[in-house]
């Protein structure tokens, strides 16, 4: 080979390296280009939204947030808040509801005195004429009131019956409520027969100031009620009292300012919760600013919904903040929130969009009594309990005819008026209760 041949057979072999080196490289952004888009396609579906399974569990510290490191909280739309995470509790509960017939899902709804369920006046015992009806109507709760109510022995004994014929009947534990709140309202300290010492108003606790003299209250009206077998008490009053002439609410409040009734009504709640006793707080969404008795017809509120949160529903957010399980809807008409003079108790804007959708409350949502002025004026009692239910309320108190009442839901739910769904969510409410009661006693 001379020497021609051999500068061209090297110019060659230089060609063809620099021709591989070329045809590596371009692999290499191409491989890198696919791994690029590859990785596009993982973090975003197909229409450019970020990957939802995979951001949930990314680190999360390039979230926005403001000076302090908290992260920025959404905008307030006005709307309803998103549904919370899956309760397990609650899907226990509805596991529970689906075994029992349609009679007694409706029946768990109920929460009566003896009296409308025995016929029998100022009911004292509960003994063999009891279970018997019990067995056909084996409702959620029963309130007594002072006439059922005579003294420690008969209390202890009465109420000890009553949860054995409920459990023998339904395999759970029986909702079983009084008003006790204190000050003029105390079924049991209210009487001499108990000697039990009253702890006043409300009205005095709140101008102390100390939310520590509330948590006291509960936790000595908590004691004394669950020593006689009760595990629901209808208080604490979270009605803020804007209107001094309100004469109904009047020293059963804590008080006219806002922050301070809701520090009150939480630390009343926790004193009756440490001594097993479920607080129903009153009355939705808070009729302190009114003038009228309910008790005898239509009370009404000119408030719009932001005017409510602002200042009514202030102790009740806080309420629901700290995890109260019940809570009872008045009977006030709220014009500028339903557009009519619907009572709240028997309103879906109230109880389903307020109360459930922006406020949040995941517990049982029960009506003030039913056979109150304000609802029998304009509604019999297979209307009012229909109504209510279908609202959002999960209980109803108190109707003025409860068998009426009963057969009404029924039929209600029989012709379509009422969906099974419905009757299933609100029973479900108030198993699930009624399970946690049962937990914490084994």
């Amino acid at each position: 080979m001379n020497q021609e041949e051999r500068r061209q057979k090297r110019h060659s072999e230089t060609k063809t390296a620099r021709l591989v080196f070329v045809v590596i490289i371009l692999a290499f952004f191409v491989a890198a280009a696919g791994a690029v888009f590859g990785l596009r396609q993982f973090l975003f579906n197909d229409d450019g939204k970020e990957n939802d399974d995979f951001l949930a569990d990314s680190d999360t510290e390039h979230l926005e947030t403001d000076d302090t490191g908290a992260e920025e909280p959404p905008a307030d739309t006005g709307q309803a808040a998103p549904p919370v995470a899956e309760d397990p509790l609650y899907q226990q509960a509805l596991s529970t509801v689906s075994g029992m017939t349609t009679e007694e899902k409706v029946a768990q709804l109920f929460f009566i005195t003896p009296d409308s369920l025995t016929g029998y006046t100022n009911a004292n015992v509960a003994g063999d004429t009891t279970k018997s009806i019990y067995q056909e109507y084996p409702v959620g709760g029963i309130i007594y009131l002072s006439g059922n109510l005579q003294n420690t022995d008969q209390t202890k004994t009465m109420l000890g019956k009553m949860m054995d014929i409920a459990k023998e009947r339904t395999g759970l534990p029986l909702l079983l409520g009084v008003d006790e709140e204190g000050g003029s309202v105390a079924r049991i300290a209210g009487n001499p027969e108990f000697q039990i010492q009253n702890v006043g108003d409300m009205s005095a606790v709140g101008a102390t100031g100390d939310a520590q003299k509330a948590h006291e209250v509960g936790t000595t009206i908590g004691a004394y009620l669950k020593g006689f077998g009760f595990n629901v008490n209808f208080a604490p009053v979270a009605d803020v009292l804007t209107n001094p002439e309100n004469t109904v609410i009047g020293k059963r409040s804590f008080g006219s300012d806002s922050q301070i009734v809701a520090g009150m009504v939480t630390s009343e709640l926790m004193g009756l919760s440490e001594q097993g006793i479920f607080g129903a707080v009153k009355h939705f969404p808070g009729q302190g600013g009114t003038a009228g008795d309910s008790h005898e017809g239509t009370v009404t509120l000119e408030k719009t919904v932001d005017e409510l949160l602002a200042e009514e529903l202030v102790p009740f957010q806080h309420a629901i903040d700290a995890g109260v399980q019940i809570i009872m809807v008045s009977h006030m008409s709220l014009p500028n929130v339903t557009g009519d003079n619907t009572p709240a108790s028997l309103s879906p804007k109230v109880m389903t969009d307020l109360l459930r959708g922006r406020m949040g409350y995941q517990g049982i949502i029960i009506t003030d009594a039913l056979n109150m002025g304000a609802v029998t004026a304009s509604y019999s009692s297979e209307q009012a309990a229909v109504a209510a239910i279908a609202a959002g309320a999960d209980m109803v108190l108190m109707p003025q005819d409860f068998k009426a009442a009963y057969q009404g839901v029924l039929d209600a739910l029989a012709n379509g008026t009422l969906s099974e769904e419905r009757i299933n969510d609100a029973a479900a409410h108030v198993v699930k209760l009624k399970q946690q009661i049962q937990t914490a006693a084994q």
